[in-house]
């Protein structure tokens, strides 16, 4: 019988590409927010929330918080495995970024829709 430790993951290709795709989103955002950024008129906080206003734009950039969160999971998902041998610290540890994780993604998108 194969005793397999208990790691919280999926081994594979599957987090490998998600994690070259968020990437890539992550990129291209970044490209297009300079592109706008550049284009306001001024660099006013009216002119930064204009911005902003547009429903698209917000979503966009919540996508982008999305992507950046589950990057950081898997990375910091991946070194948690690699270098915390202890199970028990090991699964505490996925947890609480998991936790902050999220927290992160609630607060990105109440900033995001406050505007």
């Amino acid at each position: 019988m194969v005793n397999r430790p208990i790691v919280g993951a999926h081994y594979g290709l599957k987090d490998w590409i998600a994690q070259r795709g968020t990437a890539v989103y992550m990129a291209l955002y970044t490209l297009i927010f300079a592109v706008c950024t550049l284009a306001l008129p001024e660099f006013s906080y009216s002119a930064w929330s204009g911005l902003f206003s547009n429903g698209l734009f917000k979503f966009l950039s919540f996508l982008f918080f999305l992507s950046v969160f589950y990057h950081a999971w898997i990375g910091v998902r991946d070194i948690w495995m690699d270098y915390v041998k202890p199970t028990g610290v090991r699964l505490a540890l996925h947890l609480v970024t998991l936790f902050l994780l999220v927290g992160y993604a609630g607060w990105a998108a109440q900033i995001l829709w406050r505007l």
